[in-house]
């Protein structure tokens, strides 16, 4: 509705159409200038409708409103305020300094806008139609709200600095000539960059930009399937939280907060790859139901990445590959079907200090997810592992881990080192299972006395015999240090030397392995 009664028709320029005329008083008054019909399939600036000059404004009209605009009437706060208009030609103020205040509700853009190096206070476009948008190094003191709006050749943000908030809730952005969406490089927001619901038909680049609160992609859903990211964010600091999880549908859905039972969602979904690598986040990163829709040659890299929570909670990504190598978190929030195939993850040099795993998550699946990363032997994964499970109190646990990793290692050995290899695991479990010695040892004790009590024995000529002993003679063989003055008064024949010698072998066997895990323990320690 127009409040533009009582300004002087003199004061006008002399070149305006009689809409350009009603929009510069409705400016000067500071109003609403509405040229809706109240018809929501004509009012649909997405729509095939056509609008005719009674609702049609030159762009040069708008840009002198903007740049150099009439005083504002005695009272009031100029500004230019459309609903339901559609501009003609190129909208350009770049460079320019834009004082007055912009909002734009469902108007039609013929041709791009063009707002490189402009300042503006707030720009406000909700539910446009924009052939393009180019504000590379942007400045606004307030906010830049897009939402809604579609962008039929993309958006261009580069180096651009938004003081408070840029919102582009439920934007559709097509691609660029450059195959992207969204290019904003360099990008600031003083605030929160919140793109709930965003969909993207081409790379959304946000390389080294930098939000000052929350970074919100919520529902959104990024398609770039046949090039090498849909989403392309390496360096992005973010002071808060990155947010790749859903979003409630509807009007009872709240921004920002969890959808409450019975709201229908919609998963954040990314045809393409994600590149997140050297990134900063104050306080985490959260892919809770997330999608990840990759190809083979596709990544969802999150390499060097840095925050004190990951929250890999999403759908297990069939195909690509997963890399967090040299990523540094404190607290892993994880699920063990989140996490891909054995050969699609990739995590050298990832340092965490917490696991909190959701739902069940048994050490046999961890050592799994260890093996899962590790193609070749690298015993860091495993090491990382067990000081975790160790510092949380789970000591049991994290000498299962270290005994996966020697059998692990144990496999890239020569078949000499495989043997010792295999002797070690069965006498005390490479030292990890120290007790287990003892039990051989006893077994072996008890079964060569039983034999040695069948055995014919002579005594060595010109010694001093103690009293025959079958469980000694066995006790002296087992034991390779100490001598209890048995094997060397009595002479075995036949196969009876044999089975000495074989309890001599197995008591070296079984006291170097002890030994080599005793030192193991005591490095530990």
């Amino acid at each position: 509705m127009n409040e533009g009664a009582g300004i002087d028709l003199e004061d006008l320029p002399d070149d305006l159409t009689a809409t350009e005329a009603g929009m510069w008083q409705a400016f000067r008054n500071g109003t609403m200038y509405d040229l809706t019909s109240g018809d929501a399939i004509t009012d649909d600036p997405h729509g095939g409708r056509v609008w005719g000059p009674e609702r049609t404004v030159r762009a040069r009209v708008v840009a002198w409103l903007l740049l150099d605009g009439p005083p504002a009437l005695t009272g009031r706060v100029s500004a230019l305020k459309l609903a339901g208009v559609q501009i003609g030609g190129t909208l350009d103020v770049a460079g320019g300094a834009v004082t007055p205040y912009v909002e734009l509700r469902g108007c039609r853009f013929e041709r791009e806008v063009l707002l490189p190096e402009a300042h503006f206070t707030t720009v406000r476009l909700i539910d446009c139609s924009v052939p393009r948008l180019e504000a590379a190094r942007l400045r606004t003191r307030g906010d830049l709200h897009l939402p809604r709006c579609r962008f039929h050749r993309g958006v261009r943000l580069t180096d651009a600095h938004i003081g408070t908030d840029l919102l582009l809730n439920q934007a559709v952005v097509h691609r660029d000539r450059n195959g992207r969406s969204i290019a904003g490089d360099g990008l600031t927001v003083g605030q929160d960059l919140q793109a709930e619901l965003l969909e993207t038909h081409g790379e959304l680049s946000l390389r080294s930009a930098t939000v000052g609160v929350s970074l919100s992609l919520r529902g959104a859903r990024l398609a770039n399937p046949g090039a090498r990211h849909a989403l392309n964010a390496p360096q992005l600091t973010v002071e808060r939280t990155l947010y790749l999880t859903p979003a409630g549908l509807g009007a009872q859905a709240l921004s920002g907060a969890t959808p409450a039972r019975g709201t229908r969602i919609q998963r954040f979904e990314c045809q393409g790859g994600v590149r997140l690598d050297d990134g900063r986040f104050g306080d985490a990163v959260d892919l809770t139901r997330a999608r990840f829709s990759l190809t083979d040659g596709q990544e969802l890299s999150l390499r060097r990445l840095q925050t004190p929570e990951l929250r890999f909670l999403g759908e297990r990504p069939r195909r690509g590959t997963v890399v967090l190598s040299g990523a540094r978190i404190v607290t892993l929030v994880d699920r063990a079907d989140a996490w891909p195939d054995p050969g699609r993850l990739h995590m050298p040099g990832f340092a965490y200090e917490n696991l909190v795993p959701q739902g069940p998550f048994p050490l046999s699946r961890r050592l799994g997810w260890v093996a899962a990363a590790t193609a070749e032997y690298n015993p860091e994964p495993y090491e990382r592992l067990a000081g975790v499970l160790r510092a949380a109190g789970e000591d049991e646990d994290a000498r299962e881990v270290l005994l996966a990793k020697q059998r692990r290692r144990r496999q890239t050995l020569p078949p000499a080192g495989k043997l010792w290899g295999f002797a070690q695991d069965w006498a005390v479990a490479y030292g990890y299972r120290p007790g287990r010695a003892l039990v051989w040892m006893a077994l072996l004790w008890a079964a060569g006395a039983w034999a040695f009590a069948h055995a014919a024995h002579a005594p060595v000529p010109g010694g001093k015999q103690p009293a025959w002993s079958p469980a000694l003679f066995a006790l002296d063989l087992l034991l390779p240090v100490i001598d209890l003055g048995q094997t060397a008064q009595w002479q075995l024949r036949g196969p009876w030397q044999w089975l000495s010698a074989a309890l001599v072998l197995v008591g070296w066997i079984l006291a170097t392995a002890v030994a080599a895990g005793a030192t193991r323990l005591l490095r530990r320690s």
